[in-house]
């Protein structure tokens, strides 16, 4: 962490708006945990792993309160389960050159973004039958897991609106959902990259406290009122500029 260009401190305020507004939705907020380590200079080789001990972190806290309000719902939150933790672990395991890093994560926060600007609010329901539905739940798992190990970004950004979309659950149960799978696959990516790269959690303890605080604060507000559709729209300003970032250090 030696190679930041801001404050730690300054990063953690970011980084607590960031929990707080991602875990009341059920979302660890790795996109833009990956976007701004970006942003700030950290090495490609520790932004995953960063990224995904801090989504642990939020999404631990999320999980219990959601759950703990009865929304989780094993039936639901299985079928994603089931294939992306075998990803998220042969996404943890690859190393990776830097350009390949650098696309992966281009690509996915392009798709962050248009998930927040062009798809804000979801007016459309996909009617499925139950069997279209698991293949659908199997597939999204395994390509969500292997992004979470990769590069860091849970894949609740894209999990939530999916379950809504597909109509399998309510708002909450889609969050409580969001947030489980985030936790499981960025404990299983956490675990493969451990393998290869060690991390100092001295260097992050403000990032680490801060989302600690930010987690619980935004999955107790969450879990009973979801709303944070105006914080969302910001935070992806922060994404915006990491793909800017991105696209210079690839083409220039």
């Amino acid at each position: 962490m030696d190679e930041i260009t801001i404050s730690p401190y300054l990063l953690a305020a970011i980084f607590f708006l960031v929990a707080l507004a991602y875990s009341s939705t059920g979302l660890g907020g790795g996109s833009t945990y990956t976007a701004l380590l970006a942003i700030f200079g950290v090495s490609y080789l520790l932004i995953p792993s960063i990224a995904l001990i801090l989504n642990v972190l939020v999404t631990a806290v999320g999980s219990f309160n959601f759950i703990r309000k009865g929304y989780g719902r094993a039936g639901l939150i299985l079928p994603f389960i089931v294939t992306s933790m075998p990803m998220a672990y042969l996404g943890g395991s690859l190393s990776l050159r830097s350009d390949v890093f650098y696309w992966i994560l281009l690509v996915t926060l392009i798709i962050s973004a248009a998930r927040i600007y062009l798809f804000e609010r979801i007016s459309i329901r996909l009617t499925t039958g139950r069997n279209q539905q698991i293949a659908i739940s199997l597939l999204t798992g395994s390509v969500l897991g292997f992004v979470a190990g990769t590069v860091g970004i849970g894949g609740g950004i894209y999990l939530v609106p999916l379950i809504l979309l597909l109509g399998l659950g309510t708002e909450q149960e889609a969050a409580a959902t969001g947030a489980v799978f985030v936790l499981i696959n960025s404990v299983t990516g956490l675990v493969a990259r451990t393998r290869y790269h060690e991390i100092d959690l001295a260097s992050i303890a403000p990032l680490i406290v801060a989302v600690i605080i930010g987690g619980i604060w935004g999955s107790l507000l969450g879990s009973g009122r979801l709303s944070s559709v105006t914080l969302d729209r910001i935070l992806g300003v922060i994404i915006l500029i990491a793909i800017g970032i991105l696209a210079r250090r690839i083409w220039g």
